[in-house]
């Protein structure tokens, strides 16, 4: 039984990273396979196809893309710049998100079967608005969203520029200054 449940986290983690990398229309079921050293039959039987397997590997990942950096409804621009940092750290769960919801789910709250990750941070988000520390004209699903769509200005699907870890820290600070600044005057109420 333990060898099984070890398969299962190689072939979910192998999975990841073929669809990370090249989408789920590119994904190949004999490289992730080869990657995991499952063989496809077993493969097909604990997850039907390769749509079964896509979604184990996202619900699997889920989790950990919703919590990767940890939520302060309080300090909305220093959430978007750990968000940023993350993305650098972990390009590959950008990438599998969006991968989700480019060939998966085209429209819609990508969240709507996981409401459960995100209402904590839509309470959060309530509660600072309240507290008048978060402008209170926004729906709080659309102050997360914003925070998120800006923090991934520089991600690995940016339709402009893509950051990397590798380049230069004073191009980091200049785009964690611009985050921060951004995150604060939009969502912030002036004093």
């Amino acid at each position: 039984m333990r060898d099984g449940k070890a398969s299962r986290r190689r072939l979910l983690d192998a999975a990841a990273v073929e669809f990370a990398a090249h989408g789920f229309a590119g994904a190949r079921v004999d490289r992730i396979a080869a990657a995991s050293g499952v063989n496809k039959q077993q493969m097909y039987s604990w997850h039907g196809s390769k749509d079964g397997l896509f979604d184990a590997v996202f619900d699997d990942q889920l989790q950990h893309i919703v919590d990767a950096v940890p939520f302060d409804a309080d300090d909305l621009p220093g959430y978007a710049v750990r968000l940023y940092d993350s993305y650098l750290r972990e390009p590959e769960l950008i990438r599998l998100t969006s991968c989700n919801r480019l060939e998966r789910r085209p429209t819609g709250d990508l969240l709507r079967d996981h409401r459960h990750l995100a209402q904590p941070k839509l309470d959060a988000i309530v509660a600072a608005q309240a507290a008048g520390r978060v402008v209170p004209e926004l729906h709080p699903a659309d102050v997360y969203s914003l925070v998120i769509a800006l923090a991934g200005t520089w991600s690995p699907v940016s339709g402009t520029f893509t950051a990397a870890a590798t380049d230069d820290e004073v191009d980091h600070d200049r785009r964690r200054e611009a985050l921060r600044l951004t995150v604060q005057r939009a969502l912030t109420p002036a004093p």
